[in-house]
This record gives C-alpha cells, sequence and structure tokens, in this order.
C-alpha cells in the first residue's frame, strides 16, 4: 500500500515554500476566527506553548482533543500567543481520508498542511498510521481526536477509539500527552 501523495508532505517539498504558505494563510484565518470574529478564553495556555516551543530535543507531543466541529483544527490553535505561522512548530494531524483527501486539490492543500489521511475503519495498523509513528519518531507534535469523528454532544469527551493509544505505546520514544479539552467550537461564527 502506498501513501497518498506523501512528498508534498515533506518539509522539503519545493523547498519548504507550499508548507509554509498554507500554514501561514491557515494560521491567520485561525487567527481572525478565534480573535476578532469570536471570544475565546484559554486556561494554560502557557503549558502548551512551553510544549511545542521547548520540549526536550527529540521528545515526540501528542496532543488529543474532543471534536465538535469541522474548524476544531485549525481554529483552537489561534488563541493569542500562540505560534500558528511557523511551519516548523506546526503540528501534524490525523485527518479523516473522506473529508479532508476527496479530490487531488485537498489532497494537496492538506498534505501541505501537515496533515495525516486515516481512513476510518481502516485498523490501528493501517500505512498512514505508520507515517504518523514516523513523525512522532522525529520528535514532531502530533494532533489527534481520539473519538474519531465530530460530535456536538454536551460531554467533555465521548467513546475513545483504539488509534491514539496504539500511537503512545508504539512510538519508539515515550511522547509527552496533552489532553485538551474545548467547547463552543459548534457555535463558532465568522460575522
Amino acid at each position: 500500500m502506498t501513501r497518498t501523495m506523501e512528498w508534498a508532505a515533506r518539509g522539503d517539498h519545493m523547498r519548504g515554500i507550499p508548507r509554509k504558505m498554507v500554514i501561514m494563510a491557515v494560521g491567520a484565518f485561525a487567527k481572525a476566527v478565534a480573535n476578532f470574529f469570536n471570544t475565546t478564553t484559554v486556561h494554560n495556555a502557557d503549558k502548551l506553548i512551553n510544549l511545542v516551543r521547548s520540549r526536550p530535543p527529540g521528545v515526540p507531543l501528542i496532543t488529543v482533543s474532543n471534536h465538535m466541529s469541522t474548524l476544531d483544527d485549525p481554529v483552537m490553535w489561534g488563541f493569542k500567543g500562540f505560534p500558528i505561522s511557523d511551519s516548523n512548530l506546526a503540528r501534524w494531524a490525523l485527518a479523516a481520508e473522506d473529508i479532508c483527501f476527496k479530490n487531488p486539490l485537498l489532497t494537496y492543500f492538506f498534505r501541505t498542511g501537515k496533515c495525516i489521511p486515516i481512513t476510518r475503519g481502516g485498523g490501528i495498523y493501517q500505512e498512514h498510521m505508520n507515517e504518523a509513528l514516523e513523525r512522532l519518531s522525529d520528535g514532531e507534535w502530533l494532533h489527534t481526536f481520539p473519538e474519531g469523528k465530530v460530535s456536538q454532544e454536551d460531554a467533555p469527551i465521548r467513546r475513545l477509539k483504539w488509534g491514539t493509544a496504539s500511537l503512545i505505546v508504539r512510538s519508539p520514544v515515550t511522547p509527552i500527552v496533552l489532553p485538551i479539552v474545548h467547547r463552543g467550537f459548534e457555535e463558532v461564527t465568522f460575522l
């Protein structure tokens, strides 16, 4: 099995220019939505920022959160003080193949934006999970939504899938795991 458009996900693809452009554009969008069109309150932001910027070299970070809307990622990173436009600090994210990778244009956009396609129901040993493990072995930051789908129930977190746990256990270097709970993203507006 081959990995979907893996060449576009590499940092050296076209000297990193497409990645920088996508990360900066999406970062600007996230900052605008989180700070200008909505009110955002973040608790313990300093913990996350410190882990993103200055965790020990080679130590991966896995953040996990509930999934309230299709805009959770990237808007949840748009809060004040977060380095969302730095492509080197940007998170890798597991993204639903059937939603984010429907055609070559979307696939290119999401791959250059550091997204790894995951086939829902494909199990913990699918080829792209190996790619996620490679990012962890490189000491990268990976964000997951372990519920496996968007759910707007009024509960902090619902039933978790096995994928995130398998990444934690199978990672060659024990990752730092930071849970994040957010609310209100299902009510995000642009006006």
